[in-house]
């Protein structure tokens, strides 16, 4: 216990979350492609029960993208989402990238990943995902923008965990 705080856990997904994980996903309205359970850790609470869930997609030239990071609305404002972000990062060996709605920017923030507005530093999918994005705008689909972000592995922290992890969540 950390707390009142009790302990939970960050694990890679199984097939049997496969359905979980596409439902809980699309009722956010996310991307619906490329939700392969094989890249997705899911955070659980004690009964097994999925809290939230997030995925790490490589795309052509190895960029890591770090997607579809989805909490249970019950869950929210409870540090799990912080937990999945700080464990991909623990984890991480390579740069990670992201595209969020432009006022998501200030959460990705604080856990180091930086706006890139320059398309010719990003990556030709998240150049793609850029496009698309202005022209959701254009169409009125999307408020806001389309941002593309990147976290860099800091220099000192070449150490990287295992998988299991365990993270504080409330009962």
């Amino acid at each position: 216990m950390i707390g009142d705080l009790e302990m939970k856990t960050i694990r890679p997904a199984s097939a049997a979350d496969s359905s979980k994980i596409k439902r809980l996903v699309r009722s956010e309205r996310l991307n619906p492609l490329g939700l392969n359970w094989r890249r997705f850790l899911i955070a659980e609470d004690s009964g097994g029960r999925m809290l939230g869930c997030v995925q790490v997609k490589t795309h052509g030239g190895g960029a890591k993208e770090l997607a579809s990071l989805v909490v249970v609305p019950a869950w929210r404002g409870r540090g799990v989402a912080r937990a999945l972000v700080e464990h991909l990062q623990q984890c991480s060996n390579s740069p990670l990238w992201l595209t969020c709605r432009s006022g998501l920017i200030p959460f990705y923030s604080r856990f180091g990943f930086r706006e890139v507005r320059d398309s010719a530093k990003m990556p030709q999918h998240f150049k793609l995902a850029r496009l698309f994005g202005k022209l959701l705008h254009f169409v009125g689909t999307v408020v806001g923008y389309l941002a593309v972000m990147r976290w860099d592995l800091p220099a000192a922290s070449r150490s990287r965990s295992g998988l299991e992890k365990r993270i504080p969540t409330r009962p």
